[in-house]
């Protein structure tokens, strides 16, 4: 009883159990996203490989995503404050993710993916909405910990990765996946009915539908015009907007070449690829649980910094490692996992507290536009380069993590007043 008192105390734990209504709905149904995803992501490229698609086509499946979600997080901010957040973040999970992976599911060339990619970009509608339903009517003060939260449902998740790796190891990898890709869009099925039965439209989200109602399209479009100043004045927002564009192409790169990378070049077998995830997991756990609010008095500006540091090191040390060392691969994991539990949850918290709250969807749609629209091409330019040495995407996101440790280093202190 008294272990139990003890970790009701422990912040994180009391943030879940006091939270009410959007947070708490939306962070207990996280799973049901983070479990079929988990189980999935190690072996999507693997997937695609299999059947057929070369690395230049896994580049270009890439950028036609990013395309796709650059066209949805232009609207993703109208549709949020049109529509409300709610209705919003029904629609983007229903097409970006529960009809998606359907067809995911049967896909067996270029041409279905690509339409499975372009239906998963819908996702950026839900990712405008979520956050916006998530946070509004939170306290400011529980950024960081909701957040922490949001990476932790998927932490969770990942221990259910190997049994991905025993069913492939049992019945081959495609037929799995298929599976689970079916699995998947059940649970999205799931999560649609829990969060139209738990959450409720938010305060800002009442008054923004009610201010658009009249509204049209075209219309809020041409809003954008004083919207994008407004952020570009932000020199908070702006670093974030770029630290965040860059890692999106770090990770959208790290995730679909590293499998590739490691189970051709460096001799892991394929059914490792889902018990990497759980080291990441066990350790980010660790630390999210154990020291991420020992150093709530650190400003967040050192251990992005630090995460940063530790991001650029890895990535650059994993083209130096020769094959068949498989100790070099669970040290690079480690380290990888701290830099995430560093680098997540703060970068999450500091783009909200960045961001005017009075336009945050239409400001979370543009910030999503700018950061995809940079990634896009890289996409096509990481499966360039893995065709030419599956090494050198990994030189590529080591020079982005430490451009972005360039602009960390610019971060003034008391910029994000929290």
């Amino acid at each position: 009883m008294k272990i139990l008192k003890t970790i009701g105390k422990h912040p994180l734990i009391h943030l879940l159990v006091t939270a009410k209504g959007n947070p708490k709905a939306l962070l207990l149904a996280e799973p049901l996203w983070g479990i079929p995803f988990h189980l999935i992501a190690p072996f999507v490229s693997l997937y695609m490989f299999q059947q057929g698609i070369v690395d230049v086509q896994i580049g270009l499946l890439i950028t036609i995503t990013m395309i796709g979600q650059v066209f949805f997080a232009i609207f993703g901010g109208i549709i949020t404050d049109k529509l409300g957040r709610l209705k919003a973040t029904l629609i983007g999970d229903t097409v970006g993710w529960g009809i998606a992976c359907f067809v995911w599911a049967i896909s067996h060339n270029f041409w279905l993916f690509a339409i499975a990619a372009l239906l998963n970009s819908f996702d950026r509608i839900a990712n405008t909405s979520w956050q916006c339903l998530l946070v509004e009517d939170a306290d400011p003060n529980d950024m960081l910990g909701m957040y922490s939260w949001v990476h932790i449902g998927g932490l969770v998740a990942v221990f259910f990765a190997p049994i991905s790796g025993l069913l492939i190891q049992r019945f081959t990898l495609i037929p799995v996946v298929r599976s689970l890709y079916v699995f998947f869009g059940i649970n999205m099925l799931i999560k649609l009915f829990l969060t139209i039965k738990f959450c409720t439209e938010t305060k800002q989200g009442k008054i923004r539908k009610a201010e658009t109602k009249s509204l049209s399209v075209g219309t809020m479009l041409r809003e954008y015009g004083s919207v994008i100043p407004k952020m570009f004045r932000s020199s908070a927002t702006m670093k974030m907007v770029a630290i965040s564009s860059l890692l999106h192409v770090t990770m959208t790169v790290n995730g679909s070449f590293f499998g590739l990378y490691v189970t051709t070049k460096l001799g892991v077998e394929e059914r490792f690829l889902s018990v990497f995830p759980i080291l990441n997991a066990v350790v980010m756990l660790l630390f999210l649980f154990i020291i991420q609010h020992r150093m709530a008095y650190i400003k967040d500006k050192l251990p992005l910094w630090a995460g940063l540091v530790i991001f650029a090191i890895c990535h650059f040390s994993l083209v130096l490692f020769p094959a068949n060392r498989m100790f070099l691969i669970i040290i690079y994991l480690l380290f990888i996992a701290v830099a995430n539990a560093l680098v997540g949850p703060r970068l999450g918290a500091m783009l909200q507290l960045a961001i005017d709250a009075q336009e945050r969807a239409r400001i979370m749609g543009v910030v999503q536009c700018v950061t995809i629209a940079f990634a896009a091409p890289f996409g096509f330019l990481a499966g360039f380069l893995s065709g030419v040495d599956r090494r050198l995407p990994f030189v590529l996101t080591t020079l982005l993590f430490v451009t972005a440790l360039i602009i960390v280093s610019q971060i003034k202190d008391g910029e994000f007043g929290r």
